[in-house]
């Protein structure tokens, strides 16, 4: 981040606290009164909520490296639910301390932005990809977007273990559970991935990357 080592070593005492959170359990619940941002060290984690009729909606998968927690600094309470996809580890950021911080560290205050920008940014391309794309463009951005991340971490740029269920993918992307097994079904027999259970080897990406944006891969 640009940090010196002084700089640095002020950080780390603010993060020293970790957490470990069993597969399955809640980091944080909607409600939950808002006090820190959560830097996952290791595992996969959901955001959800719940609708007017009961059902849970998934809003966002966050992986190794990222940042979970920012729905509640606009109120000062979660507005969704973190859980736990598989046995995961967090660095607990306390806000107040991060804010504090950033205000001494100019470095550090741009690097909160840039993370709250990534955000706002991914949050439009969901809208996107929710309001004006077919099934197989879903599907293929939410493949090609996962990989993109993976890769970015250091995991290969074809290969990857779902760690969400198909019910989940199709909860994120406003398909149904048969719609989204359909898709994956029709990307196999086309040649374009291959699939056992939820490993997932993408054997074309230009192929996936054609599905989602036509006009720039001529």
């Amino acid at each position: 981040m640009g940090l010196n080592p002084e700089e640095m070593g002020k950080l780390d005492t603010v993060i020293s606290t970790r957490r470990r959170i069993k597969r399955g359990t809640a980091l944080f619940n909607t409600g939950d009164k808002f006090t820190s941002l959560y830097a996952v060290r290791s595992g996969f984690f959901k955001t959800c909520v719940t609708t007017a009729d009961g059902r849970d909606q998934v809003t966002g998968f966050q992986m190794t490296g990222e940042i979970i927690g920012m729905d509640g600094i606009v109120s000062d309470r979660h507005s969704c639910d973190a859980i736990a996809l598989e046995d995961a580890e967090v660095c607990v950021m306390p806000f107040d301390q991060v804010e504090e911080l950033s205000r001494e560290f100019t470095t550090l205050q741009h690097h909160v932005h840039k993370i709250m920008s990534r955000e706002i940014v991914r949050d439009h391309s969901v809208m996107l990809l929710l309001g004006s794309m077919r099934a197989e463009e879903r599907l293929a951005a939410f493949l090609l977007n996962l990989v993109q991340r993976l890769h970015a971490r250091g995991f290969s740029q074809s290969e990857l273990i779902l760690r969400m269920t198909r019910e989940e993918i199709g909860s994120y992307l406003g398909m149904k559970l048969e719609t989204v097994s359909r898709t994956f079904s029709k990307f196999v027999e086309e040649g374009t991935i291959e699939v056992k259970q939820r490993y997932v080897h993408i054997k074309n990406t230009d192929a996936l990357k054609q599905i989602v944006n036509p006009q720039s891969c001529r």
